[in-house]
Parts: structure tokens; C-alpha cells; sequence
């Protein structure tokens, strides 16, 4: 074998790997516009989630330090340079406590919200069925809007069913290191309450991530297929999260750009979400064409086909 049939024998190998293929998909279906798209509404979707979510909930947080804290976390986890700290930050946590819905600006952040983040599950949902090479959603349109506003909904319980278990999970560890005699302080007791804050972490990103893959985008997708594809998404998630502030602490001294750190924070985070949620969606594609179904609903092995539905049961 000659030199050139060795070069082109490994370029075909390394072109069989799966997740060159699914780079090259992605690439190939615009993903990196796609995910620079929705990384863009989301910096105004989260705004307005943030001020209308404190408006209608806070007061139930604020009443309750351990809640407060522990969802404050959650926002610093998911969303690092949102949440002024002291170190810096693009909103001030006590301003969103006394903030109001039933006020001018409470109102105008509702309208927003409405918006934007219906306007981010549309364009999300358009974003994985172009990587999963399918038309547009055919439900009808109004009921769409009224399954993406209780998903956004749904997405909101989510963060506060969150906060409530990291509250109960440390006072469940607590308990349990009282009546074993564990010195709260240790390593080893330390060691398990983040671990146990990751695992609820990972949990709540493979609910939504599911939710986001199956019913927003309204394909049937295989459950092992879709598997695959929200534990490397939240996985991914994982490491963004636990690495967000280093990641972002580089790209944001630029003494240049020091007016503008935040929102340039922001922004690179939420390319760096939106790039891994459609990079694992392109997995799952990938997947599914490697286990022989097609993800309009049919299945393409053997002589048996399935249409997939339509109208109302295409969405769910």
C-alpha cells in the first residue's frame, strides 16, 4: 500500500468515527449560526425571566434565607456574571427582590418575557429539526405558543424545584452526618454534599434537556436514542457549569472591552449552552440514522413502516 491509499485508508477511518460525523452534520446543517442565533435571544430571554420570576416569586424566596441562597446558587451556577455577588455581576440580587410585576417595569418585563422566551423555544425548536433534516412543526400555530408558554412555565418550576431539593438534600446530609457522628467540615462531608449538588444539577438538565429534545422540538424521538444524547448534553453542561467563571474570566479582562465584560460574558456562555444542547441534538440524529429510524416517525429497517402522526400528536 502507498503512502497515499494509507493517508486516504486513515482520513476514511477517522471520517467513520461517530463523533466526526456528527461534527460534520452539525457543520454541514449550520449548527455554529444556529446555536450564535439562540445564544442571542437567550441574553434577552433571561433577563426578562429573571425579573418577572422575582416579581411573582420572590417574596416566597425571600422569606426563606436557605431557599434564597441556595437559588441564588443555582442562578450563579447556571448563568455565571448574571447575579452580582460583589465580585461583579449584571443584575443586583436585593434590586430583584423588591422588584414588582404589578408595576410599569413589571409589566413591560412580562410583555418581554412573553416574547423572548417564546420566541427562544420556536427558534430552538426550528434549530433541532433542521439538524434532524426535518420541515417545520405542522401543529397548528396557536396551539404551539400555548405548549411553548406552559413549557416556559414548566422550565421556571424547574429552577425552584431545584433550589427547594439542594435545601432538603443538605439538610437531609446534615442529619444523616449528625447521627453517624461526621464532622460537617471534613473532606469527606464535604466531598458528598457536592456531589450530591452535582447529581440534582445533572438530573434537572437531563429532565429539560428530554423535555427540549422530545416536546419542544415535536419529534418522536427513541428513548435510547434520546438517552445518549441528554446525558452527553448534560454532562457537557456539567463541566460548562463547574468551569463557567474560569472559562469566562479570560475572555472578559480584555481592559477593552471592561464597559462591556458582562454582557461579552453572558453572551459566550449562552453560545457555549446553545452549542452543546444542538451538538448533542445532532448526536442524536446521528444515532437514530445509525439505528436504521427515521425521525419523521418511520422506521427504515425491514419491509415495516410506520407515518409518523400529524397535527396535534406530532407535538407530543
Amino acid at each position: 500500500m502507498t503512502l497515499k491509499q494509507r493517508i486516504a485508508a486513515v482520513t476514511a477511518w477517522v471520517q467513520r468515527l461517530k463523533p466526526v460525523r456528527v461534527f460534520m452534520q452539525y457543520n454541514a446543517k449550520g449548527g455554529p449560526l444556529l446555536a450564535a442565533g439562540l445564544s442571542y435571544q437567550a441574553l434577552f430571554a433571561v433577563f426578562a425571566a429573571v425579573w418577572v420570576g422575582f416579581s411573582v416569586a420572590g417574596f416566597a424566596i425571600k422569606s426563606n434565607p436557605s431557599l434564597e441562597s441556595a437559588f441564588l446558587a443555582l442562578l450563579a451556577t447556571n448563568v455565571p456574571g448574571l447575579i452580582d455577588d460583589g465580585n461583579g455581576g449584571a443584575v443586583d440580587a436585593d434590586a430583584l427582590f423588591s422588584s414588582g410585576i404589578l408595576t410599569w417595569t413589571g409589566a413591560i418585563a412580562a410583555v418581554g418575557l412573553l416574547f423572548t422566551a417564546l420566541g427562544w423555544l420556536a427558534s430552538g425548536r426550528d434549530a433541532v429539526r433542521i439538524l434532524f433534516g426535518l420541515p417545520t412543526a405542522p401543529t397548528n400555530f396557536l396551539l404551539l405558543k400555548l405548549k411553548d408558554l406552559g413549557l416556559a412555565l414548566a422550565f421556571g418550576a424547574a429552577m425552584l424545584l431545584s433550589a427547594a431539593l439542594s435545601v432538603f438534600s443538605t439538610a437531609a446530609l446534615s442529619a444523616v452526618f449528625d447521627w453517624a457522628g461526621i464532622d460537617e467540615r471534613s473532606d469527606f462531608a464535604v466531598v458528598s454534599a457536592r456531589i450530591v449538588g452535582l447529581l440534582i444539577v445533572l438530573l434537572l438538565d437531563a429532565v429539560v434537556l428530554g423535555a427540549f429534545y422530545r416536546v419542544v422540538s415535536g419529534i418522536r424521538i427513541p428513548w435510547r436514542q434520546l438517552g445518549q444524547g441528554v446525558l452527553l448534553a448534560a454532562i457537557a453542561l456539567g463541566v460548562l457549569q463547574a468551569l463557567g467563571s474560569t472559562l469566562l474570566g479570560g475572555a472578559t479582562k480584555n481592559p477593552l472591552l471592561a464597559s462591556f465584560a458582562v454582557i461579552i460574558g453572558l453572551l459566550i456562555w449562552f453560545n457555549l449552552i446553545c452549542q452543546v444542547t444542538l451538538i448533542s441534538a445532532t448526536w442524536i440524529a446521528v444515532s437514530s440514522d445509525d439505528a436504521g429510524v427515521d425521525l419523521s416517525g418511520r422506521r427504515m429497517k425491514g419491509r415495516k413502516t410506520t407515518e409518523a402522526p400529524t397535527g396535534v400528536g406530532a407535538a407530543l
